[in-house]
């Protein structure tokens, strides 16, 4: 009759099995933030292209209209396209323009256009609840700038 060692036998390992267990505890634990850290920045990213898209062309069909009406009809489709297009939340975005120098209407020849887009973008997976996912937000503007023509407005 033969009798094994208990220090020996694989059988009565105490650490036996127990590694695959810890590397995919370890796993997931790296695994789930890493996870939702390159799904929040390219959302971050996906904003900041749409806001930056949206300025540049907001700017370019204000600067080739004819004149403020159809400036501001052209901002306004080109807004809602940039929402629609990029998944920005349209309540939470803004257009804001300036001409320089200051003074008189916006637009207007030979000024210089100032538009800045702003949004927010909300993280993944954060409820409503309590306003957690306005707190939970993070916001993103462009501004950019471009020149109109002399002879804005004057139907040529």
């Amino acid at each position: 009759m033969r009798r094994s060692n208990p220090s020996t036998d694989p059988e009565d390992d105490p650490e036996r099995g127990s590694a695959a267990l810890e590397f995919l505890v370890v796993g997931m634990l790296l695994l789930v933030p890493l996870v939702y850290l390159i799904v929040t920045l390219g959302l971050i990213q996906g904003g900041a292209l749409g806001v930056e898209a949206g300025a540049r062309h907001v700017a370019r069909a204000v600067a080739t209209a004819v004149d403020a009406d159809e400036a501001r009809d052209r901002a306004d489709l080109v807004v809602a396209s940039v929402v629609r297009e990029y998944g920005l939340d349209g309540s939470r975005t803004t257009v804001e323009t300036r001409c320089r120098p200051a003074g008189a209407t916006c637009p207007r020849a030979g000024a210089t256009l100032v538009v800045t887009l702003r949004t927010t973008v909300a993280l993944p997976l954060v409820p409503p609840v309590l306003g957690l996912d306005r707190l939970a937000s993070i916001p993103v503007e462009s501004t950019t700038v471009h020149k109109v023509s002399r002879v804005w407005g004057s139907g040529s």
